[in-house]
């Protein structure tokens, strides 16, 4: 019987859940919040719909942290969101903090569990939740890349006028300003999209990519993307618990591959029961391999700020 539990009731942890009841991914979903009753009114909002998507689970909420007891899959949003004007960079001290505090917590309750961290900045607070925790590097990954990489998609299949269905790319890197959406690898069933797209567009795309998630803070004000955050993280949960082996691009720690070396970053990896399953090396070209590199040393200089 598998037990979801996730950190922080704001958007994207509530985004989760709904997915994680929609998908049918475990009969029990726990939410957590400081904020006293949040979590509580959040699920019971959510668990109200189990007959209209058929779902049999639980679903609750409490600021009880010893509730994630036995949980196969822990997702930590908890977390100030960006706002206009804020980057990812500038949540370090603030997040830092709180994400510590919830990782302390999962290795006390729940010390076989899976992590998963959503919250911002993303490359740096996954390091938090690894150093806090313990736990071997296979079961503690950041969420990034499947987000990333399926903007990216759609920004593709938008300019080329087609199901975004029949899109594959990847996008590796920090899940930032820097990130490296691959141009050679993104294709539309088969056919790479150099040869459906003039230059100029491919390089608008792969710059809208890049600060995706800054156009929606910007329209939103006050908060976040959050819809298909929520989804990108249970796409992940659900490969892991039902031993699915898919490939994602996952934010996990590097330990020589890819020449790079104590920094989570954004690299194609398989996950299945036992989270990350192998770490996927592909060739790169100089140029992507140098924009890795400098990826890799964009992390070391957070890591070096959060003092743990």
């Amino acid at each position: 019987m598998s037990k979801i539990s996730i950190l922080g009731a704001g958007a994207v942890g509530t985004s989760c859940a709904q997915w994680a009841l929609i998908k049918n991914l475990a009969k029990e979903i726990v939410l957590i919040d400081i904020i006293p009753d949040l979590a509580k009114g959040k699920a019971l909002d959510l668990v109200q719909s189990a007959p209209l998507f058929g779902y049999s689970g639980k679903i609750w909420g409490t600021e009880d942290f010893s509730a994630i007891k036995d949980s196969n899959v822990i997702i930590i949003t908890a977390g100030k969101p960006r706002q206009p004007g804020i980057s990812r960079e500038e949540l370090l001290n603030i997040n830092k903090e709180i994400v510590k505090s919830c990782s302390e917590k999962i290795k006390n309750f729940a010390p076989n569990s899976i992590v998963i961290v959503v919250s911002n900045p993303l490359d740096a607070m996954v390091y938090v939740a690894y150093k806090i925790t313990e736990f071997p590097k296979n079961r503690v990954i950041g969420m990034a890349g499947v987000l990333d990489s399926t903007r990216y998609r759609y920004f593709i299949a938008e300019a080329v006028g087609i199901s975004p269905k029949d899109i594959q790319a990847l996008v590796i890197g920090t899940h930032g300003d820097h990130m490296i959406p691959l141009v050679r690898f993104a294709n539309a069933a088969g056919i790479p999209i150099s040869e459906l797209l003039p230059q100029e567009k491919i390089e608008e795309i792969v710059k809208r990519t890049k600060f995706a998630g800054g156009e929606i803070v910007s329209y939103l004000k006050t908060g976040s993307a959050f819809i298909t955050p929520g989804l990108s993280v249970m796409e992940m949960v659900e490969s892991i618990i039902n031993d699915e082996k898919r490939l994602f691009t996952c934010s996990v720690y590097l330990e020589g591959e890819y020449g790079i070396r104590g920094v989570f970053l954004g690299v194609p990896v398989i996950l299945g029961k036992n989270g990350v399953e192998k770490i996927i090396e592909i060739k790169l070209l100089p140029e992507e391999e140098a924009s890795l590199k400098r990826c890799a040393e964009f992390c070391k200089n957070l890591i070096s700020l959060l003092n743990l």
